[in-house]
C-alpha cells in the first residue's frame, strides 16, 4: 500500500514537469521491479559465451562499401550528447570539451558527418541541449543538426524508495535515465516519425566521446544490404576491458548485453573471464528505423533490462543522501529484436574519452586526425594503445590537466606505458619512452624541463 503511494507521488513529480505519459509509464514499469526486489542481474548460470562463429569480422565487407554509398541518403548519424564532464570535475557539456587540435567532440562530430555526407542527429539531455545549441550556432555548419532531447527519471531515495527532494537545486532531483532511453526519447519527441517520413532508414548511434567512431560506409552496406534490424559492433576484450559490458546469449537463445551493474557479485570473476566472454559492446550500434517503429505500432513497449544505480543525490556532496537513479544501456535492445547482427570491428573504432587518462592518449601524437576528420593511430607507433594512469589529485580534473599541460602534450609514440604520482608539470617538447612511472616528491610541483627524455623509473 505505501509502495504505491510513493508511485503516485512520482506520477504527480512527473506530470507536474511535464513528461508525456508513454515516459511516465515506462517508469512506473521500472520503479515496480524495483519495490519487487528486482535488481537487474543476469547471473552467469543463464548465459552462454558467443561463439566467433556468430560475428561477422568487419576486415571482410569492404566489398560492400558501394551497397553503403548508394543508401547514404537513407541514412542519419546520431550522437549521444547528454553527458556532462563529471568525471573530469565538469559541469557542462563533455561534447565542448577542447580535445584534438582546438577542436571540441562536438566539432569533429560535425565534420565527420559533413565529410560522410549524412546529416547528424543528436540526442541531447535537458542538462546539454541549450549550451549545444549555442556551440553549434558558432560553428556554422554546413546542415544544422537535427536535435532531441533525452527524456529524465526522478531520482529515489535509497531509505524509503520515495521520490528526492533537495530545495538547494531541485535540478538534481532528476537524473537521465541512461543511454537505453534513446528508443523511447526519439518516439516521444515525433523525430522517429519525422525521419522516417523524410525518407531515412538507417541510423549509425555513437557515443560524443569516441571519436573513432565515424559512419563506415562498408559498415552501413552490411547492414543495409541484409536488412538486419539491428547491428552492434563489438571489439575483442582485453584485460584493460574486464570492466565493459560484454555480448552474451541467454540460455534461451537470444543475444543480450550485460553490464557490470547487472552482474551478482558471485559471479564477477565470470564477467571478467575474456576467454569466456570475448566480446566487449563499442557502444556503435545500428538501427533500421522502420523496424522500430513496426515494433512500437505492435504495441510492444521498450523495456530494457533495468540497471540501479546508487549515487548520492547530489554528485559533488556525498554527505547528500543516498539515491537510486533508475537506467538502461541502448545495446541491450539487442535483445527486443529477431535476428540481429554482430560485427566485429578493430580498436580503431573505439577510442572513449572518459577521464583525462584518455584524453592525453587523444592529444598525443600517438595518434593523427586526417583530412575528413577521422582520428588513426600513428602508423609510427608500434606498441600497441598506450596506457597512461595520471594521478587523480593532480590530473583528474580538466583544469588541473590543463595547467600541468599547458607548455603542450610530451612525445608519447615510443612510449609503452605511462603512470605519474604527483604533483608534475611538463616543459616544451619532453619525450618519453618505453615504461614510464614518474614520482614527484609531495608538497610542491615539481617541472619537467624542456627537451627532457624521460624513461624507466624516475624520481624528480
Amino acid at each position: 500500500m505505501k509502495q504505491a503511494a510513493h508511485l503516485n507521488d512520482f506520477v504527480a513529480k512527473m506530470k507536474k514537469e511535464g513528461l508525456k505519459g508513454d515516459v511516465i509509464e515506462t517508469f512506473c514499469h521500472y520503479y515496480r521491479q524495483l519495490v519487487s526486489g528486482e535488481t537487474g542481474y543476469l547471473p552467469d548460470q543463464r548465459l552462454r559465451a558467443v561463439p566467433p562463429s556468430d560475428v561477422k569480422n568487419a576486415a571482410f565487407l569492404d566489398e560492400l562499401r558501394s551497397a553503403g554509398n548508394k543508401v547514404l541518403g537513407k541514412t542519419v548519424h546520431i550522437v549521444l550528447n547528454g553527458g556532462l564532464g563529471t568525471s573530469m570535475g565538469l559541469t557542462g557539456p563533455k561534447s565542448l570539451i577542447n580535445v584534438r587540435d582546438g577542436r571540441s567532440f562536438l566539432e569533429i562530430k560535425l565534420r565527420q558527418a559533413e565529410n560522410a555526407g549524412v546529416t547528424l542527429v543528436l540526442m541531447n539531455s535537458y542538462r546539454t541541449a541549450q549550451e549545444t545549441r549555442h556551440a553549434l550556432s558558432r560553428l556554422s555548419p554546413r546542415h544544422f543538426p537535427e536535435t532531441f532531447v533525452q527524456n529524465k527519471f526522478p531520482k529515489i531515495l535509497k531509505e524509503n524508495l520515495k521520490p528526492a527532494h533537495w530545495p538547494p537545486n531541485p535540478e538534481l532531483e532528476w537524473n537521465p535515465p541512461g543511454h537505453g532511453d534513446i528508443y523511447s526519447a526519439l518516439r516521444s519527441s515525433g523525430l522517429l516519425s519525422k525521419l522516417i517520413s523524410s525518407g531515412v532508414t538507417y541510423a549509425f548511434i555513437s557515443n560524443c566521446d569516441n571519436l573513432g567512431a565515424y559512419l563506415d560506409k562498408a559498415l552501413l552496406g552490411y547492414f543495409a544490404t541484409y536488412r538486419f534490424p539491428f547491428m552492434m559492433e563489438v571489439a575483442e576484450r582485453t584485460p584493460a576491458d574486464v570492466k565493459g559490458g560484454h555480448l552474451a546469449r541467454h540460455e534461451k537463445g537470444y543475444l543480450l548485453l550485460r553490464e557490470l551493474a547487472q552482474c551478482p557479485k558471485e559471479d564477477i570473476d565470470a564477467f571478467k573471464d575474456i576467454r569466456r566472454y570475448r566480446y566487449f559492446n563499442t557502444n556503435n550500434l545500428w538501427l533500421n528505423l522502420k523496424h522500430l517503429e513496426k515494433l512500437i505500432r505492435a504495441g510492444k513497449p521498450i523495456h530494457l533490462p533495468i540497471i540501479l544505480n546508487t549515487k548520492t543525490l547530489d554528485p559533488r556532496d556525498p554527505q547528500s543522501p543516498p539515491v537510486i537513479q533508475i537506467e538502461t544501456a541502448m545495446g541491450s535492445a539487442i535483445s527486443l529484436f529477431k535476428n540481429p547482427a554482430v560485427v566485429k570491428v578493430d580498436d580503431r573504432r573505439f577510442f572513449p574519452v572518459k577521464k583525462c587518462n584518455e584524453l592525453l592518449a587523444v592529444r598525443s601524437d600517438c595518434y593523427l586526425m586526417t583530412d575528413d576528420f577521422r582520428l588513426l593511430p600513428n602508423p609510427a607507433r608500434s606498441l600497441g594503445r598506450i596506457r597512461i594512469d595520471l594521478d587523480p589529485a593532480f590530473f583528474g580534473k580538466l583544469d588541473d590537466f590543463e595547467t600541468r599541460f599547458a607548455n603542450g602534450i610530451p612525445r608519447l609514440v615510443d612510449c609503452r606505458s605511462l603512470k605519474i604520482r604527483g604533483d608534475v608539470s611538463f616543459g616544451t617538447k619532453v619525450r618519453l619512452k618505453g615504461d614510464v612511472n614518474i614520482e614527484a616528491p609531495t608538497g610542491r610541483r615539481t617541472v619537467v624541463p624542456d627537451n627532457t627524455v624521460l624513461e624507466g623509473a624516475v624520481q624528480l
